[in-house]
């Protein structure tokens, strides 16, 4: 039996190609979450939908004992960057007191296997030097805090229990289902929309981009040959700016080559407080593995861009997601 919080794309894959494992499916249910994005699978026999709290120990020791729960997949977190720094408390009580709760039930119940997702934001910004799987965590942000401080909670079982823990940092992951708070899928939506993607300072700052379905391969890898307590980079060469994002999302929505017409449709914003220029990972550990991306970035974005032309309105109040910074 196989336990996931959240991350629908990795639930519909393992429910789909794993039908002799249950796979049980926590999720509070909050704002950015909608069992929309899981009815291709609601009713089938090795799925079931539990709603639930993280954070609550009760809850989640009882949960631990009445199901059979081999493999924990932990994904739930509070993650939109830009919301950490107004709602710093909220995210180290739900990513870093909720991973605690977690874990600590996890090894009580002796699970076979927990993996830890956490992100590359850790390591900090770097504008030359690539991050490994030793490199400090040097976080610049309340989320990228609450994560790292998380992880060190997960390592500390291996280190004293040697409870079968292994930690995932993934570069930033696109395509459907997201809610659009993050930059894809806000930018698609506000041009489809008709209205100007809003950029934070300068938008030369770069991010490394992942599509969905290379992401739950790189978990399915992990899941099958990583090993107890080690930690791997999923990370990918492709990178752009967030000027140069927008421009192309323009070219493909609103079909202009034009510099001057891009222009009409880039609304520039006040910065963040700290917001890191790259995040540049090695990910050879992973590689050594077997796993690889597959999708190609024009592939996957224009399968992402006609997800939300259909399904944008899957969330409860979405327009308020498209705000510059979070209502």
């Amino acid at each position: 039996m196989l336990f996931l919080n959240s991350a629908s794309h990795m639930v519909v894959s393992l429910v789909e190609d794993y039908p002799n494992y249950m796979i049980i499916n926590l999720d509070k249910l909050d704002y950015c979450a909608s069992l929309k994005n899981l009815e291709t699978i609601s009713n089938k026999q090795n799925y079931k939908f539990i709603q639930g709290d993280i954070c609550d120990s009760h809850f989640v020791k009882l949960l631990f004992e009445t199901e059979k729960i081999d493999i924990v997949l932990h994904f739930a977190a509070q993650t939109h960057v830009d919301l950490s720094f107004v709602r710093a408390f909220e995210f180290t009580y739900v990513n870093v007191y909720g991973t605690h709760v977690l874990v600590s039930a996890a090894h009580e119940a002796r699970v076979e296997k927990f993996i830890y997702v956490s992100t590359d934001e850790v390591y900090g910004g770097s504008l030359d030097k690539e991050f490994d799987e030793s490199s400090p965590k040097q976080p610049t942000n309340p989320y990228a805090s609450s994560k790292a401080a998380a992880e060190c909670f997960v390592q500390s079982y291996w280190e004293r229990y040697k409870f079968p823990v292994v930690i995932t940092r993934s570069s930033n992951v696109y395509g459907p289902h997201q809610y659009p708070e993050k930059v894809i899928p806000k930018f698609i939506s506000l041009l489809q929309h008709n209205r100007k993607c809003c950029i934070h300072g300068s938008g030369l700052q770069t991010r490394n981009f992942l599509y969905a379905t290379d992401v739950v391969e790189a978990f399915l890898t992990v899941l099958k040959k990583g090993k107890p307590g080690e930690i791997y980079n999923i990370g990918t060469n492709f990178e752009m700016s967030v000027i140069q994002l927008a421009k192309e999302l323009i070219q493909l929505i609103k079909e202009t080559n034009s510099e001057s017409e891009m222009e009409n449709w880039v609304d520039y914003v006040n910065d963040r407080p700290t917001n890191d220029m790259r995040y540049p990972m090695k990910s050879e550990k992973i590689l050594g593995l077997g796993w690889r991306p597959k999708v190609p970035w024009k592939e996957g974005i224009k399968k992402t861009i006609e997800w939300y032309r259909e399904n944008f309105h899957n969330w409860k109040n979405v327009e308020k997601a498209l705000e510059p910074f979070p209502v």
